[in-house]
């Protein structure tokens, strides 16, 4: 009987240290790649593992999956790109290990404005399966993850994903972000440290993360994606593919 009590003190401790699976993807392709809507898809939520999940959906008028695709992979170079994309809030950019028409690998970095706060940042796109897990592969849709991090420090601290996918009226965009997930970086590698296994507990993510910057993350995502969805068509018909087609026949 002893044993049993401490068996079960034992795993109460263990819950109320690190939360519920504090590691687990299987819950987020579930929801992100879901073909319905789902309970969340704006809005912020604090899981039981300690992770503040963030949503944004964007209807995108006129805009389809290969655009956005193009945005990021092919078109999106200097400040004055990135600027345009949130003229309040963003302030400068730069590419680590960019590739031209490629996006996994290289390292977004840059200084933006999430709330009333100047953020530091570096963005790492990976491969989708990384957060989340084996997946089909569809034409009418694009997929893009990252981890994300501080610019100035080799510390992540969350993991996100947007999923384009082309409707009858343009695309609709998720947006879906979580905080929370701490690890230490060397060059594009994550790697084993006393950060990564403390700032991964529940406790830890309490402390460190909160409904206010959630919420700041939620309004950052709709302003910034919403401005995309306005001016992107046009920019595309200009200077897409097709039209670089054109140009040189």
């Amino acid at each position: 009987m002893k044993i049993i009590l401490s068996c079960v003190l034992g795993a109460i401790l263990l819950i109320a240290i690190f939360g519920f699976n504090p590691w687990a993807t299987s819950a987020k392709s579930k929801t992100l790649l879901s073909t319905t809507y789902t309970e969340l898809e704006t809005g912020v939520e604090r899981k039981a593992n300690g992770i503040y999940e963030v949503r944004a959906l964007t209807r995108m008028p006129g805009v389809s999956a290969d655009m956005v695709r193009w945005w990021f992979a092919d078109y999106l170079q200097t400040t004055a790109h990135y600027q345009r994309w949130h003229p309040k809030a963003h302030v400068w950019m730069d590419w680590e290990n960019k590739v031209p028409g490629e996006v996994i690998g290289a390292s977004h970095l840059v200084h933006e404005y999430i709330g009333k706060d100047l953020q530091k940042l570096r963005i790492q796109f990976v491969d989708p399966t990384e957060i989340l897990g084996e997946y089909t592969s569809q034409s009418d849709r694009f997929i893009i993850c990252a981890r994300a991090g501080l610019l100035e420090q080799p510390i992540n601290g969350a993991q996100m994903c947007h999923v384009v996918q082309n409707t009858e009226y343009g695309a609709q965009m998720r947006s879906v972000f979580w905080q929370g997930y701490v690890e230490k970086r060397r060059g594009n590698d994550t790697v084993f440290s006393i950060e990564g296994l403390l700032g991964n507990t529940a406790v830890a993510r309490l402390m460190l993360t909160n409904k206010q910057s959630a919420i700041d993350l939620m309004t950052h995502a709709i302003e910034e994606m919403n401005i995309l969805a306005g001016f992107l068509p046009e920019l595309y018909q200009q200077q897409g593919p097709k039209s670089e087609s054109q140009t040189s026949e």
